[in-house]
């Protein structure tokens, strides 16, 4: 018998949305969910219903069955002898109806992880570069050292729920459209532990956790820029029934340096120097985050000319390899002259205004002339 259209299945146009693919499918699993429905044949029309939804709710298959139909070997859907293996009704029959299964119950009851704690920390500039340890307290939830987690003033004040029986679930009726209904849901008086404490401890009151202050020595990476973080595997909040402690995140912010600027893994730095350096060159001291180091200026060197010394900028987080640092060249013009400054520099100028000697503009005019020749 040929499959048939799965837009049709739905009740749906070619071209509709998510959205409407959603509430077509919601109404129509509600009509003939077969937990609900009475007619003969709501169990296959569920599951044609539900084949139907699963390809065209997912953006790749629907293009390939809109492309190709049931025909295509590769679409990976339309098995025609699939049955229930694998789907929960539950899950469905819980989402319409507000209910929940005995998986509801043992998933709220198994052991849970804590959860996470996040904090924030300050570091200079040469600290993200090298990396260090540093101590810092952080506040979370701990197991009661009164009680050590049971909630209870001693071993005997704890008994077995009287409302649940121990299950940790109850079983609740609900009228809905399709009638009385009934779920299997958490139990409201023990919170789906199975246990009744009579007394509660005076420390905790009942919660089996107190809130406290913990030390904690951070690494910080060398290398570390601001926004990156790292994970302390259960430093976080104590966890329920059994379950772990959640995880510590650090996630950090570096200060800015009054001389250097990061970008990746290079660092930029501004360095200046007079006109007669620049000029004559000269071999001058650099700073670096390791040390200062001699740099050869060339004669001639212009303002923002760029040198480039290696390795000698910031640690890759993850490989460790080192950047490099780029030094730019400020040209720094003086404000105030002493005599025998300025007496030199007036010299300096009427040698440049020696017509015997052309100005980098003259030279610039006469080749610009000659080009149009």
């Amino acid at each position: 018998m040929d499959k048939r259209d799965y837009y049709e299945i739905l009740g749906v146009s070619k071209t509709a949305s998510e959205d409407e693919l959603k509430k077509a499918y919601r109404t129509l699993a509600k009509k003939y969910h077969p937990d609900v429905s009475k007619e003969p044949n709501a169990e296959a029309k569920f599951k044609e219903i539900q084949e139907a939804y699963e390809v065209l709710s997912d953006p790749g298959k629907r293009g390939q069955y809109d492309q190709f139909g049931h025909a295509n070997p590769n679409a990976g859907f339309g098995g025609g002898g699939a049955g229930f293996e694998g789907f929960d009704f539950g899950d469905i029959f819980s989402a319409f109806f507000g209910g929940g299964g005995q998986r509801d119950s043992s998933q709220r009851t198994r052991a849970r992880k804590g959860s996470d704690i996040q904090r924030r920390m300050n570091i200079s500039f040469e600290e993200s570069i090298f990396g260090k340890r540093e101590k810092m307290k952080v506040p979370i939830y701990d197991e009661c050292p009164t009680c050590h987690g049971s909630g209870a003033k001693s071993q005997s004040d704890i008994h077995t729920c009287s409302k649940c029986r121990g299950t940790g679930s109850v079983v609740m009726e609900t009228q809905t459209l399709f009638g009385r209904t009934q779920t299997r849901t958490t139990c409201p008086t023990c919170n789906g532990t199975g246990k009744e404490i009579l007394n509660k401890c005076n420390t905790c009151f009942g919660e089996g956790v107190v809130k406290t202050t913990k030390e904690v020595e951070v690494r910080v990476p060398e290398g570390i820029e601001t926004g990156q973080q790292i994970r302390l595997e259960g430093f976080g909040n104590k966890g329920q029934f059994g379950g772990p402690n959640g995880d510590l995140y650090i996630v950090f912010e570096v200060k800015k340096s009054d001389i250097y600027e990061r970008i990746g893994d290079d660092i930029i730095v501004n360095i200046p120097i007079t006109f007669s350096q620049a000029a004559l060159g000269d071999e001058i001291e650099v700073p670096t985050v390791y040390g200062p180091v001699l740099l050869k200026i060339p004669s001639g060197t212009q303002s923002d000319a760029k040198f480039r010394i290696r390795e000698k900028g910031a640690p890759n987080v993850r490989s460790k390899q080192k950047g490099d640092e780029h030094v730019i060249i400020t040209v720094v013009t003086p404000q105030k002259l002493s005599n025998e400054q300025k007496k030199l520099f007036e010299d300096l100028a009427k040698l440049d205004s020696d017509p015997k000697i052309k100005s980098g503009w003259e030279r610039f005019k006469e080749g610009f002339s000659k080009s149009k020749k």
